[in-house]
């Protein structure tokens, strides 16, 4: 495959494959081959915790038994790991960053307390000098945050910060939409002991690699506030987004692993066939 169309499919190697992954890596494989495009599979593993090995290689047989074919080498978050911190130094450099020292239950009560309640994003502030230098050699865990206040300072606000949707979002966004970082509040980065956090490593990567255009479904939509803000801060392109629709099995719930979604190497199993599952999920 040739061509400016360039697009991706990132999946985590947490679990197994399901019906959902699927139906999102088909949309963006038959994009790519519609536009005459590349596709590319990235494998975001910064959690490591969670990765494991024998998942990463189900994603290559899975993908595989499906019909889908993809650039090599592939690209693995863990082995990019100075890219992401290059960029975070940027970031702290040009004091965008700050270290923040509350446990979840601590944020979670910040919110609580807020005068929107629920509905307000964590906002934050940097520590005295002193007390931080103090709880750092102490070795307490940490993230680094995202200042909004100071992102906002950075660019002369957020009024220009624009995004293309070519599919639609989960309230029917479509067409140019006018980015909303401050939904988000001071986003984590990255913690002291991962080098990085979603947000930061997709910006990243989607550039690097020369994503055009970012296909995914609609429970990320919400992420690109936030991606764009971080675009414009590291002076990186931003890719057209289409988000499209999550397949919902029969209790009308979305495909999740955590709620143990038939896997493919289930139904590869039972004896259903790529075809049968392309045309199920309507690329037949």
């Amino acid at each position: 495959m040739t061509g400016a169309f360039v697009t991706r499919f990132a999946p985590s190697p947490t679990g197994y494959l399901h019906r959902g992954h699927a139906y999102s890596a088909l949309c963006a494989f038959e994009a790519a081959r519609a536009a005459n495009g590349r596709f590319i599979l990235r494998i975001e593993d910064i959690d490591r915790t969670r990765c494991r090995p024998e998942y990463e290689a189900a994603i290559y047989e899975d993908l595989a038994w499906l019909g889908l074919d993809w650039e090599h080498p592939v690209r693995r978050q863990s082995d990019h790991m100075a890219d992401y911190g290059a960029a975070l130094r940027d970031l702290s450099e040009r004091g965008l960053t700050y270290r923040c020292f509350r446990t979840r239950r601590e944020i979670a009560e910040a919110i609580e307390q807020a005068p929107h309640g629920a509905m307000e994003a964590f906002r934050g502030h940097p520590l005295p000098p002193d007390e931080e230098e103090r709880r750092v050699e102490a070795g307490e865990p940490y993230a680094w945050r995202l200042s909004l206040d100071a992102a906002r300072r950075a660019l002369g606000g957020f009024d220009h910060l624009v995004f293309t949707e070519e599919g639609q979002g989960p309230n029917g966004e479509y067409g140019l939409i006018q980015a909303r970082p401050e939904l988000g509040g001071d986003v984590v980065l990255a913690r002291k002991d991962v080098g990085v956090a979603y947000h930061l490593a997709v910006v990243v990567d989607d550039a690097g690699q020369g994503i055009t255009h970012v296909i995914r479904g609609q429970d990320l939509f919400e992420a690109v506030h936030v991606q764009r803000l971080l675009q414009a801060l590291l002076a990186l392109p931003t890719p057209v987004y289409r988000h499209h629709g999550l397949l919902t099995g029969p209790d009308g719930r979305r495909y999740a692993k955590r709620d143990r979604a038939q896997t493919l190497r289930e139904l590869r199993a039972s004896g259903m066939t790529p075809r049968a599952l392309r045309t199920e999920l309507g690329f037949g």
